[in-house]
């Protein structure tokens, strides 16, 4: 035990005595520990950040029926068959032909709250609908008829066939408040949506759903896996992936880690430069004790745990500081970037330190060896 405290008071005391030098390797290795803990954390979390950004873009997977159409009760089929915490938002759409102001249109029946989940990017003027008895006017719609937000407009449905004892064919009538206009620049402007209920209201008719959107939280193989699994699981509903979001959302992930992992590559490569470089100006700075060291019958073998333990130390501190600093940074950059927190890997922290302590070691590797060659002959000449 004596022997430990005694080789740790002595690399310390000789950290002390250069201070300046030993401070500026220390630095380079904070930084190079903070740049790789937090280019990591992001490296990790960076799948979980895009992929909340796609989802501001539209759905990710659609539900389309096998034969002709499907239910709402196979579209919660297909939607249990997906982890509960992935799931964002679900959207049915049921379409029907209407009349408003005796001109044909297209109303979709869908659920609301869904809806606002799977199409953040819809920009509405005025507010969603909220409650029975309001409905959602496309752009294309409110500039032809010249509709308002806060008029009342009629939607007017034909019955495919006459309910018996009627000669004639009434059609069903229901009236709606317009909450909002909605403006996308696609063809959603041409649409009205109201909800679900709404609509079997107005058609007296329920179960059938044309198209489910969802939107989903995961990566392409994760989806893919959940496509397949429904599309076998359940028999009227054919999950597929939409691919302009998640061949999108894959490619521009791959780049992102790609360059994430250079980056850090380049700053190790930099911080061993630094600290080879220290080192060296250290052991020449220490070529007369080096000497005389050797020359009382002091050991190679001494001489390098010596200086070894010293860059070992430093790789230690500048591991301990950068696992601090580099969840800081990775935090300000999720923040700035991403508009959202990072969470704390704690696994990191030992990962960190160890790969600063090896850093440091490799990189004091041939100030070492060259410390061990000193000739105590040629330096002491003359002393």
């Amino acid at each position: 035990m004596k022997k430990r405290q005694m080789y740790f008071r002595m690399i310390t005391a000789s950290l002390m005595r250069r201070r300046s030098r030993m401070l500026v390797a220390l630095l380079s290795i904070a930084i190079g520990a903070t740049v790789l803990s937090g280019l990591v954390t992001i490296y990790y979390d960076v799948p979980r950040q895009m992929g909340a950004q796609f989802r501001n873009y539209g759905a990710n997977m659609i539900f389309t029926a096998k034969d002709e159409k499907f239910t709402l009760a196979d579209v919660q089929q297909g939607v249990s068959l997906i982890d509960a915490d992935a799931v964002v938002g679900v959207a049915p759409y049921r379409y029907e032909n209407v009349r408003i102001h005796e001109s044909p249109v297209v109303v979709a029946g869908t659920d609301i709250n869904g809806a606002q989940k799977t199409s953040p990017y819809w920009h509405i003027e005025g507010e969603w609908p909220s409650a029975d008895g309001q409905i959602l006017v496309g752009a294309s719609l409110a500039e032809n008829f010249r509709l308002r937000i806060g008029e009342t407009l009629e939607v007017s449905y034909t019955p495919s066939e006459a309910q018996e004892g009627q000669e004639t064919i009434l059609d069903n009538i229901l009236e709606f408040e317009i909450t909002g206009i909605l403006d996308t620049g696609g063809s959603e402007e041409d649409y009205l949506y109201i909800s679900l209920a709404d609509l079997e209201a107005l058609t007296e008719e329920s179960g059938s759903i044309d198209i489910a959107e969802l939107s989903i939280s995961g990566g392409a193989d994760e989806l893919s896996a959940y496509a397949d699994t429904i599309s076998n699981s359940v028999s009227a509903v054919n999950a597929r992936l939409v691919k302009r979001v998640t061949a999108s959302e894959t490619t521009v992930l791959s780049k992102l880690q790609a360059l994430v992992l250079l980056v850090t590559v380049v700053v190790l490569a930099l911080t061993m430069i630094c600290v080879a470089t220290t080192m060296t100006a250290v052991v020449t700075e220490r070529r007369k004790e080096i000497g005389l060291r050797k020359a009382i019958g002091a050991s190679d073998s001494s001489i390098i745990k010596e200086f070894l333990g010293e860059s070992m130390l430093l790789g230690g501190l500048g591991g301990i500081l950068g696992s601090v600093l580099g969840f800081v940074f990775a935090q300000q950059v999720s923040i700035h970037v991403f508009s959202s927190t990072i969470s704390f890997m704690p696994a990191l922290v030992p990962i960190t330190i160890l790969v600063s302590i090896l850093v440091t070691g490799l990189s004091s590797l041939m100030p070492i060896r060259s410390a061990t060659e000193v000739d105590p002959a040629l330096v002491l000449k003359g002393e």
